[in-house]
């Protein structure tokens, strides 16, 4: 993939993440927003919408860095475990599916029910289910468990510093966005690597679903 590619989905993620975390924030800071409406204060009501766009855009960067690590993350895997990657995987998807759940009802001190947190990671693994059978059904079927060791492990772990706010509004607008940034970067990379003038993918058993020399689908 050349640099104006690259460039291009930059910006393509910036812009989602942007209006994602914007979209989100007026379900979940309702009041907030009220509070300009009656009566009507456009400055601070102007000022309200380019702080959450402004949240979303940084959410975004925090998505895509990820996304970066994890190109490199899966490399190294591939490199060190070979055959056995695809299986660590699967062992850490479930370990941070069960921190998902631990971890934020150990925090919250028995005040909100762990059923809430078992029906968040459940969400999470649906969905991340649902967008890697998209990814192998347009790429190849061993992508299914790098997609959804991205959409999941990954996403958790750029979620973090959300869920360690005092307040659930903040960590709400950044897995929103995390999710629709990881999917659209998930979805997107083979058809950006799939060209001639592709250099090539990240890997063998990598979730671009290219050939590492002729960049084409395998069957």
């Amino acid at each position: 993939m050349n640099t104006r590619k690259w460039v291009g989905m930059f910006f393509k993620t910036l812009i989602l993440g942007g209006l994602v975390g914007l979209i989100t924030s007026i379900f979940v800071e309702t009041e907030r927003y009220s509070m300009f409406l009656n009566p009507f204060d456009l400055w601070n009501l102007s000022g309200s919408i380019i702080f959450f766009l402004g949240l979303g855009l940084v959410f975004s960067v925090v998505s895509q860095t990820g996304f970066f690590a994890y190109l490199f993350i899966n490399q190294f895997g591939l490199g060190l475990f070979r055959s056995f990657w695809p299986k660590v995987q699967l062992v850490l998807i479930a370990f941070v599916l069960f921190d998902l759940v631990y971890f934020p009802y150990k925090e919250s001190e028995g005040e909100t029910p762990i059923y809430v947190f078992i029906i968040m990671s459940a969400a999470i693994l649906i969905y991340g289910l649902f967008i890697s059978w998209i990814k192998a059904s347009q790429t190849k079927r061993r992508a299914f468990i790098p997609a959804l060791f991205l959409m999941i492990v990954m996403t958790a772990v750029e979620w973090v510093p959300g869920l360690r706010t005092s307040g659930t509004e903040y960590a709400w607008m950044m897995i929103t966005t995390l999710l629709a940034c990881n999917t659209y970067q998930l979805l997107i990379l083979h058809k950006l690597t799939n060209s001639p003038s592709a250099q090539g993918s990240i890997g063998k058993g990598s979730i671009s679903g290219t050939n590492q020399k002729t960049g084409s689908k395998k069957a």
